[in-house]
């Protein structure tokens, strides 16, 4: 483990990598993050994202996660910019191609998974459409990504759209001989992929521990998105955590 939890006082003294992170759930974005930083032997010190803590508020100017804050710059809460900090504070496991064709595709890809409008984005206005969270968790996530009824509804086509081009992708991919999303070689792709299934099915209780209820949420699936989840996609999760993400998850 490349990271130890700390309260929020101590991390603000301290020096290095601090980033915020969601706690008690596996989201896409946080569990990224974290992955990115393990695949590349970052050093960080991890703070449980809470929402009534006002020195948080202050320190990192939003109540969201994750947020990197490296020494005395600005806070990072974008996936794209937590990403780019990574791949300067350390030139170990490069996750952006040095190609600017490939380059290019990485963060295309990496948009349509993690991105506005995107897979984790479109998936929680599916499940808070399906009636899938708690009533409180439901508000809080609706008003963070505009759900109305309409907007709901049309998250299905979003979803099974995107994890189509997924599965077409990684199979071209491995009539080519990679089990990567782009190239020959590991990128950030594959982390964002891995770590956002968590949305459709999270790792068994002994690997992610949370709550039933969320549990059960997260699991929440109609016909049209059942019939998008190839089992290549689970397979090509499977083998990341398996050679290079950490497992059980700490959240």
């Amino acid at each position: 483990m490349t990271f130890q939890y700390v309260n929020i006082e101590d991390a603000i003294e301290r020096d290095g990598l601090r980033m915020i992170v969601i706690q008690g759930v596996p989201s896409g974005w946080s569990e990224a993050a974290k992955g990115i930083l393990h695949v590349k032997n970052i050093d960080w010190s991890a703070v449980r994202l809470t929402y009534d803590n006002e020195a948080l508020k202050k320190w990192a100017g939003q109540r969201n996660g994750p947020i990197a804050i490296y020494n005395k710059e600005r806070p990072r809460s974008g996936w794209a910019e937590i990403l780019l900090l990574a791949e300067r504070l350390s030139s170990s496991r490069r996750l952006i191609p040095e190609n600017a064709e490939d380059r290019a595709l990485v963060f295309g890809l990496a948009h349509e998974i993690c991105g506005e409008a995107g897979l984790g984005w479109s998936r929680r206005l599916q499940v808070i459409h399906a009636g899938g969270f708690p009533d409180e968790v439901a508000k809080y996530l609706g008003m963070k990504y505009g759900y109305t009824s309409e907007v709901g509804l049309a998250a299905s086509d979003r979803v099974s759209d995107i994890l189509n081009m997924l599965v077409t992708r990684l199979k071209t991919q491995q009539t080519s001989g990679s089990p990567f999303f782009v190239g020959d070689s590991l990128t950030a792709v594959d982390i964002y992929s891995a770590t956002f299934f968590a949305l459709f099915s999270p790792l068994p209780h002994e690997q992610c521990p949370m709550d039933s209820t969320l549990r059960k949420a997260f699991e929440v699936r109609d016909a049209q998105t059942e019939a998008a989840l190839d089992p290549i996609l689970f397979e090509h999760r499977d083998m990341m955590y398996e050679k290079y993400l950490e497992l059980p998850l700490s959240i």
